[in-house]
C-alpha cells in the first residue's frame, strides 16, 4: 500500500494543484516531475543513473518531435494572423449564411476543428468563440459550443499528436491506434453537431429545419476522420475532416436552406474577400496538407527517402531501455515549417518579420515547453520506475475483467486534470498499456483500450478548467459566474458521454 501511495503522488498532486489549488500547469507539472524523481529513486529503488537518462529520454521525446509540431503549427497560425489572412477567412465564413445555428457548425464545429487539428492548444476553442460573440450570439453559449465540438478532433489536434506520442509510448502503429480512436468518436461525433444547435437555440426545438445540416457536419467529419486514420495515419485526419464537413455544410445549407427566421442574425454586412485574398488566406494552410500527404506513406519514393534521415540513440541506460530515433526531416514539424516559410515567400512577407512573428511564437510558448517536458519527464520515469506499473496493478485488482469499462474514464481524469489530449496520453499511456497487460488482453485489445485513453481525454476536456478559462478570456467574460454555468452544462454533456464510451469500449473488445 506504501508503493501504491508514493506511485499515485504525482498524479494526485496534479489533481490537486490543477483543480484546488489553481495552479498554473507549468508549476504543477514541475513540482510532479520533483515528486516522481523522489518516489522512484527512494521508494521505488531506481538507481540515480536510470533517473537521470530517463528524464534526459522524456526531454528528449518532448523536444522532438512534440514541440517542434507544436511550435510548428502555432507558428503558422501566428504568421496568418500577421499576414491578415485569419480575417479573410473570417469574412468568408460569416458570409456563408445569416442563420445563427448554421455559423455555430460552420465555425465552431467546422473552421473549429481545422484550427484543433492544425494548431490545437486551445485555439479551437478561443478563436471561434470569439468569432460566434463578435457576431452577437450569446458569448457563454458560443463557449459551450466551441467545448462541444472540441470532442470531436481533439485527439488529432496539432496535426495527430496525442495519437502520435502515444503509438510511441505503445510502440504500436499510429494508423491503427488512430482507426480506434475514430471507431470510439463516431458515435458520439454524430451527436455533437445537434447538440450545438440545441444549446445555442436554447432547446431542441432549436433542430427544426436544421437535422439535414448536422447530419451532413456529423457524417462528413467522423467519416472522414475514420477514412483518413485507416489509410494516412493520424496526423491529417482532424484537418481533412474538418475541410470536409465544413464544405458539407455549406452544401447542405444550399440544399435545404433553414427558414425559420428567429433564427436570424441581424449584423453588418462582412466585407468582400477577393479571389487573390481567398487563396493567400488558405495558401499556408493548403500547403501544409499538401506537403504532409507527399511526405507520408502515400508516396513511398519520397517517405522512404527522407525517413532513412534519422539517428538512433541508447538513452536510458536500464532495463527496457531502447534506441531513440530522431527523424529529422520525415517528422510534421519540419513539413509544417517548411510549407510556412515557403508561403510568408510567396505572399512576399519580409524575412525580417517572419523571424519576429517566429521569435514571439516561441516567447509565448515558454511555460508550454516547461509543462511538456515536465509532464513526458515524469511519465517516463514513472513508467521505468515501475510506479505506472504499480497503479494499473492495483487497478487491475480492483476491477478484473471490468477494467476496459473505466479505461476512458481514467482517460478523463487525465483531460480534467490537464486539459490537453496530448498531455493525458503521455501521463496515462503507460498504465492503460500495462493495465491491459495485466489482464491478459490481446494485442488488438491492447490498442483498443489504449485508444478509450485518448478519446477519455476528450470527454474529460468538456469539463476541463483550463478549457473553460480559455473560452471565458476569450470573450471576456472571466470571473462573472460562467465559469460555473459552463461547467454544470458541461457535465450535463459529460456523464453521458463516459458512460457510453465505457460500455462502448468494454463491447468493443469482445470482437477484438
Amino acid at each position: 500500500m506504501t508503493l501504491l501511495c508514493f506511485a499515485i503522488l504525482p498524479i494526485f498532486w496534479l489533481i490537486i494543484a490543477l483543480s484546488v489549488f489553481k495552479m498554473a500547469a507549468w508549476r504543477a507539472c514541475a513540482v510532479a516531475l520533483l515528486l516522481s524523481l523522489f518516489a522512484s529513486v527512494v521508494y521505488f529503488r531506481m538507481p540515480l543513473t536510470y533517473m537521470a537518462s530517463a528524464v534526459l529520454e522524456g526531454t528528449a521525446l518532448a523536444c522532438w518531435p512534440i514541440l517542434l509540431i507544436i511550435t510548428a503549427t502555432i507558428y503558422t497560425y501566428h504568421l496568418s494572423v500577421h499576414t491578415g489572412g485569419m480575417e479573410h477567412i473570417k469574412a468568408m465564413l460569416t458570409a456563408v449564411s445569416s442563420d445563427y445555428r448554421v455559423l455555430i457548425l460552420l465555425i465552431a464545429f467546422g473552421f473549429g476543428g481545422f484550427l484543433e487539428g492544425m494548431a490545437g492548444f486551445g485555439t479551437a476553442v478561443a478563436i471561434p468563440a470569439s468569432m460566434l460573440a463578435g457576431m452577437g450570439i450569446n458569448p457563454v453559449s458560443s463557449v459551450a459550443v466551441c467545448l462541444v465540438a472540441n470532442f470531436v478532433p481533439s485527439a488529432y489536434g496539432s496535426i495527430g499528436i496525442p495519437i502520435v506520442t502515444l503509438s510511441s509510448i505503445m510502440g504500436t502503429d499510429a494508423g491503427q491506434l488512430a482507426t480506434y480512436v475514430a471507431l470510439q468518436i463516431g458515435i458520439l461525433g454524430l451527436m455533437c453537431p445537434f447538440l450545438m444547435v440545441a444549446i445555442a437555440g436554447g432547446s431542441y426545438k432549436a433542430l427544426q429545419g436544421m437535422l439535414p445540416t448536422c447530419l451532413a457536419a456529423g457524417i462528413s467529419y467522423v467519416g472522414t476522420q475514420l477514412l483518413v486514420s485507416y489509410f494516412l495515419g493520424p496526423e491529417l485526419a482532424g484537418v481533412a475532416g474538418a475541410v470536409c464537413t465544413m464544405g458539407a455544410i455549406i452544401a447542405a445549407v444550399r440544399l435545404f436552406p433553414p427558414q425559420q427566421f428567429a433564427y436570424v442574425l441581424q449584423r453588418e454586412e462582412a466585407p468582400a474577400v477577393s479571389r487573390r485574398q481567398s487563396f493567400f488566406a488558405w495558401l499556408p494552410f493548403g500547403l501544409i496538407f499538401v506537403l504532409l500527404l507527399l511526405t507520408s506513406k502515400l508516396v513511398p519514393a519520397i517517405y522512404d527517402s527522407i525517413s532513412q534521415i534519422r539517428t538512433s540513440v541508447l538513452i536510458y541506460r536500464g532495463e527496457g531501455g531502447t534506441p531513440y530515433t530522431f527523424h529529422w526531416i520525415a517528422t510534421p514539424g519540419m513539413v509544417i515549417f517548411f510549407a510556412t516559410f515557403l508561403s510568408g515567400f510567396l505572399q512576399r512577407t519580409p524575412l525580417r518579420e517572419m523571424i519576429q512573428v517566429l521569435r514571439k511564437t516561441l516567447w509565448s510558448l515558454r511555460l508550454t515547453f516547461i509543462t511538456i517536458v515536465s509532464i513526458i519527464a515524469t511519465a517516463k520515469v514513472m513508467g521505468y520506475s515501475g510506479m505506472t506499473t504499480t497503479i494499473a496493478d492495483h487497478t487491475v485488482a480492483a476491477t478484473g475483467l471490468m477494467y476496459p469499462a473505466i479505461a476512458a474514464f481514467i482517460g478523463s481524469v487525465g483531460g480534467f486534470i490537464t486539459g490537453s489530449a496530448t498531455s493525458t496520453c503521455i501521463l496515462l499511456g503507460k498504465l492503460q498499456m500495462d493495465a491491459a497487460l495485466a489482464i491478459g488482453a490481446s494485442h488488438n485489445t491492447q490498442i483498443w483500450i489504449a485508444a478509450a485513453n485518448a478519446t477519455g481525454a476528450c470527454a474529460g476536456k468538456l469539463i476541463a478548467p483550463q478549457s473553460i478559462a480559455i473560452g471565458v478570456a476569450a470573450i471576456g467574460v472571466a470571473g462573472r459566474g460562467s465559469e460555473s454555468r459552463l461547467l454544470a452544462l458541461g457535465i450535463k454533456i459529460y456523464l453521458p458521454f463516459i458512460l457510453l464510451l465505457g460500455c462502448l469500449v468494454y463491447i468493443g473488445r469482445i470482437w477484438l
